[in-house]
């Protein structure tokens, strides 16, 4: 089995491509070759028996994209994009590869044609959904997004079903929660200080909270973001019908309850590092984003998160710190 990552060298694409090579296989088929592309060149997973192939381009620009498909791969796990506060901010940017880059990948597999059919998995987002909101989300509530980046995404998740409708690859939308505790060095995601006011402290450094301890938002692992994408990439679509794109499961959970959650498992010492800074343009764009989902279709398909905060926490602490707190 042939796997591509585009987007390998981001937190999720690296983590995905470790557990690959970790595993060997995908769906009881071994995995004997991987193809990583990313805008910077990826490194490859440590320890895998199959070959890796590190590409870097910008798989909008045309006959980019074909580089990437020419070699039939079987599975594409579709990881690039611009974060939500920089498609924001830079308006062409997030279009270019949001979307253009999503189209050109598409059509190129399309172009490949002689009955080449590979899954796609294509991560899109929670930011496809708009307020005014019920309590809940449920698999029906439409999507009328609020910003640019929701914008891309949900008109991803459109040609995604087209695509697959006609035929032309079998492809599934995963809409991501925030994942969090992101590792690494604060990216420029509007949903950012997530993480960021959870993974500093713990690392005995101080981060900077801009919105208000009642902000609530859906959350997930780095760990089962991983395992989503496996579960997409194996699932089988006949159950999944011609709706291809599932809210994922998640946690819903206030701030002030990451907080406390942070308290329990390290103590009033590490949640002191916290500082409270308002930003206005990032409480603009929190406000209108999902805070809880009823995700039962992709629950009864097999998918699964975590179900508390403080179990996030933990995992963070195990996969990044090494069971160890600053």
């Amino acid at each position: 089995m042939h796997i591509l990552i585009i987007g390998a060298a981001g937190m999720v694409g690296r983590k995905l491509a470790n557990q690959l090579a970790k595993d060997g296989h995908l769906g009881g088929k071994v995995i004997t070759k991987a193809t990583l592309h990313d805008v910077v060149e990826p490194t490859a997973p440590v320890g895998a028996q199959f070959s890796s192939t590190l590409m870097a381009s910008d798989f909008s620009l045309p006959g980019e994209a074909a580089k990437l498909v020419a070699g039939r791969p079987d599975v594409i796990f579709h990881l690039a994009a611009i974060v939500s506060g920089e498609a924001e901010q830079n308006f062409d940017l997030g279009y270019r590869i949001n979307l253009h880059g999503t189209m050109e990948l598409f059509a190129a597999i399309r172009a490949v044609g002689d009955g080449y059919r590979p899954r796609v998995v294509f991560t899109s987002s929670i930011a496809v959904y708009g307020a005014p909101f019920p309590d809940a989300i449920g698999d029906e509530f439409f999507t009328t997004p609020l910003t640019s980046y929701g914008t891309q995404k949900a008109i991803g998740e459109l040609l995604l079903a087209d695509y697959s409708r006609k035929g032309f690859f079998d492809g599934i939308g995963i809409r991501l929660p925030t994942i969090c505790v992101r590792p690494g060095k604060p990216n420029k995601a509007a949903s950012g200080f997530f993480s960021n006011i959870i993974r500093e402290p713990l690392a005995g450094q101080e981060a900077v909270l801009p919105v208000s301890e009642s902000v609530r938002h859906w959350h997930a692992s780095p760990r089962s973001a991983v395992g989503f994408l496996m579960h997409a990439a194996t699932l089988d679509l006949n159950l999944v019908g011609p709706r291809r794109n599932l809210a994922m499961p998640g946690l819903s959970v206030t701030v002030g309850e990451q907080i406390e959650a942070l308290r329990k498992v390290a103590g009033e010492k590490v949640v002191a590092r916290i500082r409270r800074e308002p930003d206005p343009a990032i409480i603009k764009i929190v406000d209108g984003w999902a805070t809880r989902l009823d995700a039962k279709r992709a629950t009864s398909l097999g998918f699964k998160a975590e179900t508390s905060f403080e179990e996030i926490i933990r995992v963070h602490i195990d996969d990044e710190l090494g069971g160890k707190i600053a």
